[in-house]
């Protein structure tokens, strides 16, 4: 267990949260509240059910629940409350920004229009701001295992959004579909002037990462575990200060890992890379970003200093202005003064 003086440091310690699937917050009473108020039958008749339903053992057999799940969701108001609920939750572990992804392409594929979906969750953004004082940007994904004509229409079906956008982002099923199957729309993407990230070395081999880093020339690389397995790329991050984003207990869940002390994120830390630590899909995974510091601190026994500049890599990570980041990193400083 993590001593409660670490736990206090935790819970007091200023965090940004930078890989979070908002559709990935979507808890199992939520879900059932919103398939009765949209009158839609699903597979598990209990809550019970429900939560019985949110254990697999891969990528694969989460990402099928993950897309059932979105089933329910069809209304801006229903965005609205899934977006709402998670920001609140945040609050309670003490992020003061979030940089979100969503998948348009999952909703818009079964007949829920884009603007449904991003006005419902920009709206929830604005309310976040305003009553709880959690900055949020929204990150536009493109799902992997569709094909890159498929992203090059999003891209134009999204047009009228692109100034709500900080970034676009690249999620789904890693295995197969690597970074350079979208070089073009990428570097369309960079023309426009959106933040690049993607998902890479999750799954797939280190390859990818250095495809993203190097051939794509993405902004921040989200997981990339695997990149440990290849020493030369790891002192290109180094160098470069690209942000990783390790989400431990997702892991931990999609058995990437078979146990959290083979996280890499302490591994990370002393080889001086710009790694942080984020929740992902919490309510599939066993926790929100409080909970992933705790777990990773215990199994890797990190020790304060680490914790602290954990959460200070958290905002130098971010695409927040350089005074923002600043004014947080000083707020870091006050709270373990």
């Amino acid at each position: 267990m993590t001593n409660s003086h670490q736990t206090d440091l935790i819970a007091r310690l200023p965090k940004a949260e930078l890989h979070l699937h908002i559709e990935g917050s979507f808890e199992p009473e939520l879900m059932m509240a919103l398939a009765a108020r949209n009158k839609i039958d699903l597979p598990f008749k209990t809550l019970e059910d429900a939560k019985a339903a949110y254990n697999f053992s891969n990528l694969q057999e989460f990402l099928d629940l993950y897309y059932q799940g979105m089933q329910v969701l069809r209304t801006e108001e229903d965005f609205f409350d899934l977006t709402l609920a998670y920001l609140q939750r945040a609050k309670a572990d003490n992020v003061r920004h979030v940089e979100m992804f969503y998948d348009p392409q999952a909703h818009t594929e079964r007949g829920v229009p884009f603007g449904v979906v991003t006005d419902g969750i920009l709206a929830a953004i604005r309310k976040g701001e305003q009553e709880l004082g959690i900055s949020s940007y929204l990150i536009m994904s493109f799902l992997r295992h569709l094909s890159e004509e498929d992203g090059f229409d999003l891209l134009v079906e999204s047009e009228r959004w692109h100034d709500k956008f900080v970034g676009v982002g690249l999620d789904s099923s890693e295995v197969g579909h690597p970074p350079l199957k979208f070089e073009r729309l990428y570097q369309r993407c960079a023309e426009i002037g959106f933040k690049l990230c993607m998902h890479a070395g999750e799954e797939g081999p280190p390859s990818y990462v250095r495809e993203a880093l190097l051939d794509i020339g993405v902004d921040r690389i989200d997981h990339g575990n695997r990149c440990m397995e290849d020493p030369e790329l790891v002192s290109i991050i180094r160098d470069m200060q690209v942000p990783l984003t390790n989400c431990p207990l997702s892991n931990l869940s999609l058995c990437v890992i078979d146990d959290l002390k083979k996280s890499p994120v302490k591994a990370q830390l002393e080889q001086g890379l710009l790694v942080t630590v984020n929740s992902d899909d919490p309510a599939y995974f066993g926790g929100y970003i409080g909970r992933n510091y705790e777990k990773t601190a215990e199994a890797l026994d990190l020790s304060n200093d680490q914790l602290i500049q954990l959460a200070r890599n958290s905002f130098t990570g971010s695409f927040l202005p350089e005074a923002a980041i600043k004014a947080h990193l000083a707020s870091i400083d006050e709270s373990i003064a």
